[in-house]
């Protein structure tokens, strides 16, 4: 039975960890990319160094999960989005000048797009803007399963 739990391991997609199996270099291992914050942070875990396969792996998750603790990342195998490209600098939450208003989206817990928007001549800009940033967060909190 603990062979199955072995195996079972081993055969699962565990986010942001990929099997390396490089035989002209002799290299098999478990590689860990964390990315955060615009930063990637990453380790190599030797299936020679680590005693085998299974334990590289073990070894991989633990240092991936230590990490992301140290970090202030939220471990959750869904996918996240760390990098805003909207020019306000927070995900999901982006100007629209035009019609003088902030724009915020985000995915829901069944994978479809939500979307509202907060008017900038109702709330004033600042506080247009943190009204978006609070309605993004407390999204990304239900969509994760997380209670405040």
């Amino acid at each position: 039975m603990e062979d199955d739990n072995k195996q079972n391991i081993l055969l699962e997609k565990h986010k942001d960890i990929a099997r390396i199996d490089q035989e002209s270099k002799r290299t098999h291992g478990w590689y860990v990319r964390v990315r955060f914050l615009g930063k990637t942070h990453s380790k190599f875990f030797s299936d020679k160094k680590c005693g085998g396969r299974y334990s590289s792996l073990l070894s991989a998750i633990s240092w991936r999960d230590k990490t992301e603790a140290k970090l202030g990342k939220i471990r959750t195998n869904k996918h996240m989005v760390t990098v805003s490209n909207s020019g306000t600098g927070v995900v999901g939450v982006r100007l629209n000048e035009k019609l003088n208003r902030y724009e915020v989206s985000w995915v829901t817990e069944n994978g479809k797009q939500g979307k509202t928007s907060v008017s900038i001549s109702k709330h004033g800009k600042k506080n247009a803007f943190n009204k978006a940033c609070s309605i993004r967060k407390q999204k990304e909190i239900e969509r994760l399963g997380y209670t405040t």
